[in-house]
């Protein structure tokens, strides 16, 4: 692939990061929503009878280091190990491995992006009267801090991206890699569970659903297709444009 592929990309993955910056200030001050169904969320919770997040994440209140290094893994690995992750796709993968696995980031995120603005939702750290502590404003470091106020929404935790991309990476890296190693890529999205939990940055149900977009993300754009050949997410784009076309509306 050229240079001039690579600069293609590069604008491709910008734009499609602001635009995904951008969309979720669409609901940055619809913060009534975001409790509203943080509530609901809740109680939607306990019927399922999932353990309460509170209680997981108390068990290490006790170790602030822990939190911390949680913390800094939350702020600081998300974005860096997925651009490094398209860098290794694109160096030392096939040209269709690395098209199917950008088309994967662009399609959850989009997905999730939907979400974001479809169900505003509070995260745990915020509601303190249910015993959670906002680890990242009482130890750090914090992604919301005053630098990044103005561009950061806490109130997009539905779905967790964080859960999201992480189990990307590892189903990208196990279904294009042949080593027995591969398998150990399962220790990221693991842990990336594991801190967003602890951090009170997101509900379990922020995981699943997170998990459930990349689902319908495989089944739109599955493993088998590769450069040059139609994905599921073509044929019904294809379909769309035939259905809205003005020469079927004129019919």
């Amino acid at each position: 692939m050229s240079w001039r592929d690579l600069v293609r990309e590069v604008l491709v993955i910008t734009a499609l990061f602001l635009g995904y910056k951008a969309g979720r200030q669409l609901v940055a001050d619809r913060v009534t929503d975001a409790f509203a169904n943080a509530a609901h969320l809740v109680r939607i919770e306990e019927w399922l009878r999932l353990p309460s997040e509170a209680t997981v994440q108390s068990w290490l209140l006790g170790s602030p280091d822990v939190l911390k290094a949680a913390n800094e893994f939350y702020v600081a690995v998300h974005f860096p190990l997925t651009i490094g992750f398209l860098v290794w796709a694109w160096f030392f993968r096939t040209r269709g491995e690395y098209l199917w696995a950008r088309s994967l980031i662009a399609t959850i995120t989009a997905l999730a992006l939907a979400v974001h603005l479809l169900v505003p939702l509070a995260p745990p750290r915020l509601l303190p009267q249910l015993g959670f502590v906002d680890t990242m404003n009482t130890i750090g470091p914090s992604a919301y801090g005053a630098h990044a106020a103005a561009i950061a929404n806490q109130y997009a935790a539905m779905p967790s991206l964080h859960v999201g991309w992480a189990m990307l990476i590892a189903v990208v890296v196990i279904t294009t890699l042949h080593s027995r190693w591969r398998w150990l890529m399962l220790l990221h999205p693991t842990l990336t569970l594991a801190v967003v939990t602890v951090t009170a940055n997101h509900w379990w149900l922020d995981s699943v659903i997170s998990l459930l977009l990349l689902g319908l993300a495989l089944f739109l754009i599955p493993p088998r297709v590769r450069y040059g050949e139609p994905s599921r997410l073509a044929a019904l784009l294809a379909r769309a444009r035939l259905l809205f076309s003005p020469r079927r509306a004129a019919v």
